[in-house]
């Protein structure tokens, strides 16, 4: 009976090594100097770090709780770690122990609404997890367009709302599009960076297919 869905793991594992190593802007180098962000990962999850403040965007215009200090220690925030994933896991799914059955069942076989959860570091130090990335000005503004698109309308009046997050320090904001298992947490990023020039993978749902192509500030 276990032979079935074993065999449809180990395909959907495969497909994901191979669609993750074939890349999109294959010709494209990453500038010496530019706009630094971060790209993190959990092992599992991955998302986009940015300051909140350069010239080309202000993220407090976007996200209020950019704009406000920590609830954990006070401080003012100098980053945002964007990631997009599912709504019910991201806001009523602290731990994967706490992972409904039914829930991921209707995950695998009908999907579920977007949300992106918003954290906010202040001054995020390189790491295996947490691996910097330089982009051209450009770039960076091609970034902040896909990752805006990604957000419905904001309101005509007041500001956009957001939903408490198990995640400390984050919010939840409402968010457009379908997750599934082939469009996952990790290919929103990888879609996110291609669509802003830089080379990744064509096909990313697993963390360690957007990471690959980051490098790894603690390798030798």
């Amino acid at each position: 009976m276990l032979a079935v869905p074993l065999l449809l793991a180990a395909l959907f594992f495969l497909a994901a090594w191979i669609g993750s190593s074939i890349p999109r802007n294959a010709d494209w180098t990453e500038p010496e100097t530019g706009i630094r962000i971060m790209i993190e990962t959990n092992g599992i999850h991955t998302g986009i770090v940015m300051p909140i403040v350069t010239q080309e965007k202000d993220w407090r215009e976007t996200f209020p709780s950019a704009g406000m200090p920590r609830d954990t220690d006070g401080w003012m925030p100098t980053h945002v770690a964007i990631g997009w994933g599912e709504k019910e896991v991201f806001l009523n799914t602290p731990t994967w122990g706490d992972l409904k059955v039914s829930t991921a069942l209707r995950i695998a076989f009908m999907g579920g609404d977007g949300l992106m959860r918003v954290g906010h570091y202040v001054n995020p130090r390189p790491s295996e997890y947490h691996r910097y990335l330089n982009l051209r000005p450009e770039e960076y503004r091609l970034l902040v367009a896909e990752i805006e698109a990604t957000l419905p309308p904001p309101p005509e009046t007041g500001e956009r709302f957001s939903y408490e997050s198990f995640e400390k320090g984050a919010r939840n904001y409402d968010a457009l599009g379908r997750y599934t298992l082939g469009n996952t947490c990790n290919q929103w990023v990888g879609d996110t960076l291609a669509r802003a020039g830089v080379k990744m993978g064509q096909w990313t749902p697993l963390a360690g297919g957007v990471m690959k192509w980051v490098d790894d500030p603690t390798a030798d």
